[in-house]
């Protein structure tokens, strides 16, 4: 076997995920999830974790889609000096 494949191998083996990494990435999650870190069983699948991930950050982009929209309506109707203050504040 060349050195190469040897190396590839090696490569690939190391980028490896345990089971135990799995469950252990999947427990943060669950603990940065309001809907499953409030419930009192501990006790939730890693599938309805990974579910749960993907819906709070379709909420998440909605809700920045609405607050840009709001602060775009906000800045349309205020004076340029205020808008000015307003976007100086932002790019901090």
């Amino acid at each position: 076997m060349s050195s190469r494949r040897s190396r590839s191998r090696q490569t690939s083996s190391s980028r490896n995920i345990t089971d135990d990494q799995i469950n252990d990435l999947v427990s943060k999650l669950q603990q940065l999830l309001p809907e499953i870190r409030d419930r009192r069983s501990d006790k939730v699948s890693a599938s309805k974790v990974l579910q749960e991930t993907c819906n709070y950050i379709r909420s998440l982009h909605r809700e920045v889609d609405d607050l840009s929209e709001r602060l775009s309506e906000l800045l349309a109707t205020t004076d340029s000096a205020q808008a000015a203050i307003i976007r100086n504040l932002l790019m901090q």
